[in-house]
């Protein structure tokens, strides 16, 4: 599969936005955004108009880079999405959100999506007491995800979880940070995707 290799703070000055993709620094004065909110390159403070075809396209890499998916999957994504009943647009965001790797960033079990996909990949995480390695899952309400006992005993794990202990937590889940556990109370709504993004506009772009 692919790989983006670059700085990761490119893709947020990019999208003019942060995207959570390094963790705690995002929150500090050290966020490129906040230091330099244009796009990175020689033309980046240019104020070139974005219209039509350009803001659907913004849209859509601001949400795959967000989730860090790769072209392929979040095509996969939606078109899973169109088929189903409801709203095309927030039905997408609903799969995002349930993503396993991002249930473990977003109740603080991770200090970011590509770590928590890391942790998944690396077989220390469960869900309903069972291995899981593939980050995409996509979880359901009750299911319960926590770490593997090896993972639990681990100095470094216990660690992250304490210094995440300030992150808030969507009303979606349930986090049992004694032990290690989230539980998925319900499925998240369109209100808890906290990513300034318009949906209806990716919809738009995969519909031509």
């Amino acid at each position: 599969m692919s790989r983006y290799r670059e700085p990761l703070c490119r893709l947020c000055r990019v999208e003019k936005t942060k995207l959570f993709l390094k963790g705690h620094k995002c929150l500090t004065d050290k966020c490129p955004v906040e230091r330099r909110a244009y796009a990175p390159g020689q033309h980046g403070r240019s104020r070139r108009r974005i219209l039509g075809y350009g803001l659907q396209l913004r849209e859509k890499q601001k949400l795959k880079r967000h989730y860090g998916m790769s072209e392929r999957q979040f095509h996969l994504f939606f078109t899973r999405a169109s088929r189903q009943k409801g709203i095309t647009g927030e039905t997408l965001l609903q799969s995002l959100e349930r993503r396993l790797d991002n249930v473990l960033f977003v109740a603080g079990f991770a200090h970011s999506r590509a770590h928590a996909r890391q942790l998944v990949a690396h077989g220390a995480v469960a869900v309903n007491e069972t291995r899981v390695s593939v980050p995409s899952v996509l979880v359901k309400a009750g299911d319960v995800v926590g770490f593997r006992p090896r993972s639990a005993a681990s100095k470094d794990i216990r660690a992250l979880v304490e210094a995440m202990r300030s992150k808030a937590v969507p009303g979606w889940l349930e986090v049992d940070r004694e032990g290690l556990k989230a539980r998925v109370m319900a499925l998240p709504a369109r209100a808890d995707v906290t990513l300034p993004v318009e949906e209806h506009m990716v919809v738009e772009l995969y519909s031509k």
